[in-house]
């Protein structure tokens, strides 16, 4: 797919994976479009970028996403590849109490509902297009839950499934649909967490060779944007899938013995 001559709308743009594309797609001369929630980090990756245009969106909100669609398509008619990004990973104990039934579901709303409203949203449009594409951003946990995180876990599993779905049904159309499926990367999702995550781990990746991976994939047509650790992770929960998860969960007996001694100091 040419990238070059694309105009790009990039959801959760101006931090982690997001601005890395940015970066990258600047660097190819793309048309760029970016949404994010805060304002600050828009106008800071405008200055960074001033060739990009930004908008204020929560994708977890219908009348942002529907003011969203009116205004981008309206200013870029030419609006041909988007990238549903934004996303939120949080360290969950399900049996703590305190987080409310709304809480909970944050990130169902972000990652999963918000990919699903973007795409039923901005597809009338890009289905008219002479040549466009979706990009949903799962994760490599969707093959191996992870304890820890069990609403990102779900949420990512889920982007997958309606990928794979929405694949087919756009089959014959000139809708293209990629699904990114980066491994651990250090980003700006682990910045609240009370566990450290190790960045020099094989199961990680630096985030400039993940989005390199990826735009040589679109430009290639793979339907699977990957790095090769993903396809071992993917064999892996196959073969051994018991061993990898619970390997995983020793993330989350750690995140439980820090929470027990944060409540012990806070009282």
């Amino acid at each position: 797919m040419d990238l070059q001559h694309s105009t790009v709308l990039i959801t959760g743009g101006s931090s982690g994976i997001g601005l890395e594309m940015v970066r990258q797609l600047t660097q190819i001369g793309a048309n760029i479009i970016i949404t994010g929630r805060d304002p600050d980090k828009l106008k800071e990756t405008k200055k960074q970028f001033p060739a990009i245009h930004i908008f204020q969106n929560d994708v977890s909100n219908s009348q942002n996403i529907a003011e969203l669609y009116a205004d981008a398509t309206r200013q870029f008619p030419e609006l041909n590849i988007l990238i549903n990004n934004a996303g939120e990973m949080r360290l969950l104990d399900l049996q703590d109490t305190s987080n409310s039934l709304e809480n909970m579901t944050r990130e169902i709303d972000i990652n999963l509902s918000g990919t699903i409203q973007m795409v039923h949203q901005f597809l009338p449009h890009l289905i008219k297009q002479h040549s466009a594409a979706i990009v949903n951003v799962s994760s490599g946990i969707a093959f191996m839950p992870f304890s820890v995180a069990p609403v990102y876990s779900a949420s990512k599993a889920g982007v997958r499934a309606y990928t794979q779905a929405l694949r087919l049904q756009l089959k014959g159309t000139n809708v293209k649909v990629f699904e990114m499926i980066p491994p651990g990367i250090k980003t700006n999702l682990q910045k609240d967490w009370v566990i450290s995550t190790d960045t020099k781990s094989s199961m990680t990746m630096e985030v400039d060779k993940m989005v390199e991976v990826t735009i040589k994939g679109i430009q290639q047509d793979r339907p699977e944007l990957k790095p090769f650790l993903i396809t071992v992770i993917k064999w892996l929960s196959r073969i051994t899938p018991g061993t990898l998860i619970n390997f995983g969960h020793q993330q989350f007996e750690k995140f439980k013995q820090l929470n027990v001694q944060s409540n012990r100091s806070a009282k």
